[in-house]
């Protein structure tokens, strides 16, 4: 697969009716640890009087709060960054242990997610990343992967009880696993680019989980595919809990809602047509990677 490609989404949400949009967190810029790997970057919302305001969370993402003035019947978030995939670091090896609390902190456990914490307690014992990948392996084949459109994620309990789930759902079960094994573990959202039937590139948003390994750092798991996290994964936030993780989340007037999606991720060879980003832009836009 490609090393650099551009990599474009949008969302656009329509209302029934006019109405007044709370303050709106946007959670779709990558995180520091791949900050290297962004070449450029673009966030631009609609419509054009929305307010920007660019902060750092209590888990260090770099998060937008968009503020809109007026009612309005759309929404969109748009993002287009230029990504070098071979420059990606994962974990940070010899970092200092975390001090987030929430990313030790446990649920009460059903009667399935006891058992299966229990079948696996030796590998909260050997705290090492290959009895994690073992872990993250049997979630993978305990599991039945299930494309799941509505909001929300399942309790683990649930999860289990199904024997199947979405991403974000097998994910979160190995996090809540995790902490009850004792390691300091974390959601994660971002993108994942695959190569494609066709010979091209898609790309999807995702969710994975990563652990805190002693004298490795934090290393990410694929619930889905069984794998370690690798350069094809670009995480965009950490969080304690899969809600804190949402890539747009706010509220809004009571009405009815729609929204679509659409993804690209391109080869930069063939993107020979992608204009060069600017520094600066209308309001409402953040550009280039000097601002990540």
């Amino acid at each position: 697969m490609t090393s650099r490609v551009v990599l474009s989404h949008q969302t656009r949400y329509q209302y029934d009716r006019p109405v007044f949009l709370g303050r709106q967190t946007v959670r779709l810029c990558p995180v520091p640890q791949v900050r290297s790997a962004v070449r450029n970057y673009v966030l631009d919302v609609s419509p054009e009087s929305a307010d920007v305001i660019w902060r750092q969370d209590a888990y260090g993402n770099r998060v937008a709060e968009v503020r809109v003035p007026e009612r309005v019947t759309r929404f969109d978030v748009s993002v287009s960054m230029d990504v070098d995939l071979r420059a990606r670091q994962d974990g940070v090896v010899g970092a200092e242990a975390p001090v987030c609390a929430a990313y030790r902190d446990v649920d009460a456990a059903g009667a399935q997610v006891s058992r299966f914490v229990e079948a696996w307690r030796p590998a909260g014992t050997e705290g090492t990343s290959e009895a994690v990948a073992e872990l993250n392996r049997a979630v993978a084949e305990r599991l039945t992967y299930q494309r799941r459109l509505e909001p929300g994620v399942w309790a683990p309990e649930e999860t289990l009880e199904r024997a199947s789930g979405s991403c974000r759902d097998s994910a979160w079960l190995l996090v809540t696993v995790l902490r009850h094994l004792g390691f300091s573990a974390r959601f994660v959202s971002g993108y994942l680019i695959q190569p494609d039937k066709a010979g091209g590139l898609e790309c999807d948003l995702h969710a994975w989980a990563e652990a805190w390994i002693p004298g490795e750092g934090w290393i990410g798991f694929d619930t889905t595919s069984g794998l370690v996290v690798a350069q094809h994964h670009i995480p965009l936030a950490v969080a304690g809990r899969p809600e804190e993780a949402a890539p747009v989340s706010g509220l809004l007037d009571r009405c009815r809602a729609t929204f679509d999606v659409t993804m690209r991720a391109t080869p930069f060879a063939s993107a020979g047509t992608v204009p060069e980003l600017a520094m600066i832009g209308k309001p409402g836009v953040m550009r280039s990677h000097e601002a990540l």
